[in-house]
């Protein structure tokens, strides 16, 4: 298994790629980076809808760089892990619990027995909610969490009430491997960048939108219904206050002050309940943080440093 590498995004040295199973047999693509003995662990990286490693070898030099050794993987259905409908395009899963068997198959058959303990998690987006479940449910290999813009919930009126409604009927008639209604096969352009919701920074978004240009088999595109439906039930748990106060280790979440893709008062409303959570709102910013402009990035940067010091 190998990682894509073009001039604009070239693979950071120390490479080593591969795939492991998951439980119910998926194969999902792992990348990891060790590096000198620094004694400050693993961060383990997990990415948004949509995305793949390659997205993320930015970051994966801001974490070396801070003595981290780095682990990935791409989800289910997405880069170049297994993808389960005929259309590889789709973005599918029945429920967010497959991307939590994903989590735990990452762990034991690579963080576990490959990566310098302790071990941390820097999530985004969709991989945000994801984490939040892992946290809820009494996870004991990360030691704290930092989410950036985390799913925990949708702007209205995304999330509205006749919209989860519609998805549970629409599933329910069949239709759960239906695109959602209006969505297509069409990937990220670069010509989309006027006006588009996930960074203000044209250089960044140039990077990766070249990522795709050069293997269009890394990207998808609209969700499915049942993937929406899933969202929207593992987003409904973090409604009750009773699900953040079940999350004991440390947490640290961004929201993004111009975010249009997940809600940026849902997250600290979130985080408010957290026993050891903090919230940091990064005004300006577009949904995909990582991928800003350096004046949003080294906001995050700063308080990621002296979270994970604390």
């Amino acid at each position: 298994m190998t990682l894509l590498s073009i001039p604009s995004n070239p693979v950071p040295e120390g490479a080593f790629a591969g795939t492991i199973g998951a439980p119910d047999g998926t194969a999902l693509r792992f990348a990891r980076w060790v590096t000198p003995a620094t004694g400050r662990g693993t961060v383990c990286v997990f990415t948004g809808r949509g995305e793949c490693i390659e997205k993320y070898f930015e970051t994966v030099g801001d974490l070396r760089n801070r003595g981290y050794a780095v682990a990935m993987i791409d989800w289910r259905g997405q880069g170049h892990s297994a993808r389960r409908l005929r259309n590889p395009f789709k973005g599918h899963v029945r429920s967010f619990s497959e991307y939590q068997s994903d989590v735990a198959a990452f762990v034991k058959q690579v963080v576990l027995p490959d990566c310098p303990p302790p071990y941390y998690a820097l999530a985004h987006s969709m991989g945000g909610a994801v984490m939040l479940h892992v946290a809820h449910a009494g996870n004991e290999v990360f030691e704290r969490f930092v989410l950036c813009a985390p799913m925990v919930d949708l702007p209205a009126p995304r999330t509205s009430l006749p919209m989860r409604g519609l998805m549970r009927m629409l599933r329910t008639a069949g239709m759960g491997e239906r695109f959602i209604p209006g969505g297509n096969s069409d990937l990220t352009k670069p010509s989309h960048f006027p006006g588009n919701p996930l960074t203000s920074d044209p250089h960044r978004y140039a990077r990766n939108a070249a990522i795709l240009e050069a293997d269009p088999t890394l990207g998808i595109a609209s969700p499915t219904v049942a993937w929406l439906d899933a969202a929207f039930a593992a987003m409904a748990e973090f409604r009750s206050p009773e699900f953040a106060r079940g999350i004991h280790r440390p947490v640290l979440m961004f929201a993004a002050g111009a975010d249009t893709v997940v809600s940026a008062p849902a997250i600290a409303a979130f985080a408010g309940n957290l026993p050891a959570g903090s919230h940091r709102l990064i005004a300006g910013a577009k949904h995909e943080i990582l991928q800003e402009h350096d004046r949003y990035r080294d906001q995050l940067w700063a308080a990621f440093d002296a979270f994970m010091a604390g």
